[in-house]
C-alpha cells in the first residue's frame, strides 16, 4: 500500500556512504551525482557491501529523474540488493535497499495489487528488522515514518488499521530520525511532502516547518541539491496555492 511518498523517502537513504577506504572513489562519484561510475567503481569487489552500494547507486539514478523510474533500473537493484543479503543475510545496508526497491516496486500499482505482492509489509518488516539492529539509523527511522503516513492516505483509516500504521507511529519516527540527524535534508523534505500529499491543509504548520529545514540547510550532496529543489518548490505552493493544488503537486513531484 505504499506509493509515491513512500517511495521518495528513498532519497533520504540513498545518501548514505560507505565508510571502507576501498570505497573513496566510489563514495565521491555518488556524492556527486555521477551514479554509472560510483556503480562502476564500486564493481572490483564481490562483498556484501559493495553489492549494497550497487543498489544504492542505481536507485539514486532511478530517483533523480524527473520521469517514473525504469523498472529494469529497479529490478536490478534488488539484485544487487538480494545479492548483498545472500553474502550476510543480516547486511544492514542490504535490507535498506531492498526495502527502498521494493516500495519503488509497488509505486504504479494499485491498492489491491500492491496488497497481493506482500511488499508494503516485507518493507516494513526490513526497515523495522534494521531498528532492531542499530536503533540509531536514522534512515530506517525516516522510511518507517513515512511508510505510516502513506498507507494511511492510501488506505484510509480501514486500510491504516489492517496494515498497524498510523500517524502517531509515523511522528514517533520522524522525531527520532531529526533527533538523530538534524541537518539531513532528505529527512525533512521527505516527511513534508508526505504530509502534504495526506493533508495540505490540516497539517500546513508542520509541513512547512519541515519545508523551511530542508531549504535552509547546506547540501552535502547532489541528491542533497535534488532534494532541496524540489522542497523549495513544494513551499512556495503551500505559501500560494489553494491546499488541493498543493496535494496534487506533492503527489506528482518525483
Amino acid at each position: 500500500m505504499q506509493g509515491r511518498s513512500l517511495i521518495l523517502f528513498a532519497f533520504a537513504m540513498l545518501a548514505a556512504m560507505p565508510a571502507a577506504a576501498d570505497f573513496r572513489a566510489a563514495s565521491e562519484a555518488f556524492r556527486a551525482g555521477h551514479y554509472d561510475r560510483a556503480f562502476a567503481e564500486a564493481g572490483g569487489e564481490q562483498t556484501a557491501e559493495s553489492h549494497a552500494f550497487r543498489a544504492r547507486t542505481l536507485l539514486a539514478k532511478a530517483m533523480c529523474g524527473d520521469e517514473d523510474p525504469p523498472r529494469s533500473l529497479i529490478d536490478q537493484a534488488l539484485s544487487e540488493a538480494e545479492i548483498a543479503l545472500s553474502l550476510e543475510p543480516d547486511h544492514l545496508e542490504g535490507r535498506l535497499q531492498k526495502a527502498i526497491s521494493l516500495s519503488l516496486i509497488l509505486r504504479p500499482m494499485s491498492i489491491s495489487e500492491a496488497r497481493k505482492t506482500g511488499y508494503g509489509e516485507l518493507s516494513r518488516t526490513l526497515a523495522e528488522s534494521v531498528l532492531e539492529d542499530a536503533p540509531g539509523n536514522f534512515y530506517a527511522h525516516g522510511f518507517l515514518a513515512v511508510w505510516h503516513v502513506e498507507v494511511e492516505r492510501r488506505g484510509g483509516m480501514i486500510g491504516a488499521a489492517i496494515m498497524g500504521a498510523s500517524l502517531k507511529a509515523a511522528r514517533r519516527h520522524y522525531e527520532e530520525a531529526v533527533r538523530l540527524a538534524p541537518a539531513d535534508i532528505g529527512l525533512r523534505w521527505q516527511w513534508a511532502r508526505a504530509l502534504a500529499a495526506l493533508d495540505a491543509r490540516k497539517h500546513q504548520a508542520e509541513i512547512t516547518l519541515a519545508l523551511e529545514a530542508a531549504v535552509g540547510t547546506a547540501p552535502a550532496t547532489d541528491l542533497d541539491k535534488v532534494m532541496q529543489a524540489r522542497a523549495a518548490r513544494l513551499l512556495e505552493v503551500v505559501a500560494r496555492d489553494k491546499p488541493r493544488d498543493v496535494e496534487r503537486l506533492a503527489l506528482a513531484m518525483l
